[in-house]
């Protein structure tokens, strides 16, 4: 049953709990950041480029992780089937998101990389979504290694945009609590069209309008700048 499965990963979620307990109420360590503030991040339009390629592309990406089973089933296949579809497409994720910062960072601006994740990761969205059933598992592993590469190069994006660890912090904070707000009605959007159409089908037109947000986006975040925000000490202007 899906309550038996779903259940089972209570298990190495409590093993962990238990191991982080111990060593979370032994720490006495504190870190103070207090004698800093940074300023202009929010009117900076460098970090909201940043803040919307997170945002965009963890909206595929949910996209993926919450409807490319029900997506899987619909063109026929069984449940273990789809299920081994999406571990496989997961799994191929870490390929690319361990390779892509170091790569990234070698490069003498992240545009094109970004452009050419996207492009990758769109294009085997619709592969899943259209081709012959017996090519799935090609579709599957390419869409995962865009995927995950643009995982990585959203958080790459996050430091390299900053000229220091305070701005890294906040822009980290911007990004990823902006951009996961804006992340969670990707998937809310899969499921109204497929109400509304009958068919995933539809959803080719929603993952094809976020590719292209993630790609402008990703052309203005790869620049090689720094956003304008800066760093200052309490008390000066």
């Amino acid at each position: 049953s899906w309550s038996g499965a779903l259940a089972a990963w209570a298990v190495p979620t409590l093993v962990v709990l238990l191991i982080w307990i111990p060593q979370a109420l032994g720490s006495r360590r504190q870190v103070s950041h207090r004698g800093f503030h940074v300023v202009g991040l929010w009117r900076d339009r460098l970090a909201w480029q940043v803040t919307l390629f997170m945002g965009l592309q963890s909206a595929l990406a949910y996209c993926i992780f919450g409807w490319l089973a029900p997506i899987l089933r619909e063109r026929g296949f069984d449940a273990a089937t789809a299920g081994a579809m999406v571990s496989v497409s997961v799994m191929a994720q870490v390929i690319t998101c361990l390779a892509v910062p170091s790569f990234a960072m070698r490069l003498k601006d992240q545009r094109g990389i970004n452009v050419a994740l996207v492009a990758i990761a769109v294009i085997a969205l619709l592969g899943i979504l259209f081709a012959p059933t017996s090519t799935v598992l090609f579709w599957a592993v390419l869409q995962g290694i865009g995927q995950g590469g643009l995982i990585a190069a959203a958080m790459s994006l996050i430091v390299l945009r900053s000229p220091d660890s305070h701005v890294a912090a906040h822009l980290s904070g911007m990004a990823q609590g902006v951009g996961y707000v804006l992340a969670a009605f990707g998937p809310l959007l899969v499921g109204l069209i497929r109400d509304w159409t009958g068919s995933f089908s539809g959803t080719a037109f929603l993952f094809v309008a976020l590719g292209l947000g993630v790609a402008i986006m990703g052309l203005g975040a790869g620049r090689a700048l720094h956003v304008g925000a800066r760093t200052v000490r309490e008390g000066e202007q």
